[in-house]
């Protein structure tokens, strides 16, 4: 059985056309998609990550060890986001044509139950710190601001790419700045810049966990770039809107965190600014910045959900999921699902590997066309993608190299080279 990329659904086409290309006329300026992009990766728990490495490693070592993560998952997303704008499908819509249009569902299954979970990780984590910053004790206070950010985040959402353009455009600077300023009085704290390089590390770290933990911050949302690059005019554009959202943005994140712990024993700028006594600068950063993110996070699941069901409209699945996140963090489950979630960061980056390799092996020429026959389900890169889960599982859990890597270069290298034995077969046939 054989199934195009078109919606099956004979409702209103979604502006933001989540199953089929997005056609020329909508595509939008480079500088419309590296605000998305950059809005997008500045995000205050990737703080948390550059706290771990701040206090193991000499300031020289850390920013080596964050320059080296940064390149591996740039280089991963810049060869998503530039796939994403050369056919302008979403990463699910392209698993299609990848695993099968039944064997897809994996992917929408995984990457929009992942993106529902961290929806609900970041609203209770919202709920937690403004009531933290407003000496609320009650559960009813906490539970109406989960509710309303929620509801706030989900609207932004539903607008599409033009909703999270323009709160990124006015957001991200604003919080830019607030953060370069902490940064500032971060070192103040500890008496200028000579007094900070001379600050010893407190705890150790191995360089292939510190670069794990890197790459690890936005390898799983990283996966899912195209969801916005597929807007780009070129694919040069899209190229440079990741790297400047991925090396600059995400780079600049693990930084700043890595600077709070040092110098407040505080990754999270909101925290610190708490601190500081700045309860209303630390809540506008907490807002304004997860905000706009879990819009994001939001608008990914909601075009998984596209996939998963075959229907042309993203709408009802951002409602949906945006309900089932906000259930999950009303019910205390921010608190106890962050373990899971990194483990399914394992898993998110070889199902990239998979879409990458297939594409450059087979799909480079003719940009995975609507109207495709594509069968159910493609055993080998099925295969592929287990076969390289299972290799970056074993090298997480036995400590060795770096997992994220391992799987996406496992399952490029694997994909390639089956579909370069199939060629040889049917041409010495």
């Amino acid at each position: 059985m054989s199934q195009s990329a078109e919606p099956v659904d004979g409702g209103a086409v979604d502006p933001d056309y989540p199953v089929t290309p997005v056609p020329r006329h909508a595509r939008k300026t480079f500088f419309s998609l590296a605000v998305v992009l950059l809005g997008f990766t500045v995000f205050t728990p990737t703080m948390l990550a550059g706290a771990e490495l701040g206090i193991a490693f000499s300031f020289g070592d850390l920013l080596l060890m964050i320059a080296l993560g940064s390149v591996i998952l740039g280089t991963y997303v810049v060869l998503l986001g530039w796939i994403g704008a050369r056919t302008g499908l979403t990463t699910v819509v392209m698993a299609r044509y990848s695993l099968g249009t039944r064997g897809s569902k994996l992917a929408s299954i995984l990457l929009g139950g992942t993106q529902i979970g961290w929806y609900g990780v970041i609203i209770g984590t919202v709920g937690e710190l403004t009531a933290q910053a407003m000496d609320w004790e009650s559960f009813a206070a906490k539970a109406a601001v989960m509710i309303a950010s929620s509801v706030l985040m989900c609207l932004t959402a539903c607008y599409g790419y033009r909703g999270m353009y323009w709160v990124s455009l006015v957001a991200t600077p604003l919080i830019l700045v607030l953060a370069f300023w902490v940064v500032f009085r971060s070192l103040d704290e500890v008496g200028g810049w000579n007094a900070f390089l001379g600050i010893e590390p407190s705890t150790s770290m191995t360089a292939a966990v510190a670069i794990t933990t890197v790459v690890g911050t936005f390898v799983s949302a990283g996966t899912q770039a195209p969801n916005w690059t597929r807007f780009a005019r070129s694919g040069s554009q899209a190229m440079w809107a990741c790297l400047i959202a991925f090396l600059l943005g995400n780079g600049l994140m693990i930084l700043f965190g890595a600077i709070g712990a040092i110098t407040f024993g505080e990754g999270d700028f909101v925290l610190v600014l708490y601190q500081l006594g700045l309860v209303g600068w630390g809540l506008f950063l907490l807002f304004g910045n997860l905000w706009k993110s879990n819009a994001d996070t939001a608008y990914a699941f909601g075009v998984a959900g596209a996939e998963l069901f075959e229907r042309p409209r993203k709408i009802p699945f951002i409602i949906g999921g945006s309900i089932i996140g906000t259930l999950l963090a009303l019910g205390g489950m921010h608190q106890h699902l962050v373990q899971y979630l990194v483990l399914l960061g394992i898993f998110i980056p070889p199902l990239g590997g998979v879409i990458i390799g297939d594409y450059l092996a087979r799909w480079r020429r003719s940009q995975m066309p609507p109207g495709a026959a594509l069968p159910r389900f493609d055993v080998r890169n099925l295969g592929v993608y287990a076969v390289a889960s299972a290799l970056a599982w074993a090298s997480d859990h036995w400590e060795i190299a770096i997992p994220p890597l391992v799987g996406i270069v496992a399952a490029i290298v694997l994909t390639t080279a089956l579909r370069a034995s199939e060629r040889t077969r049917s041409t010495t046939a």
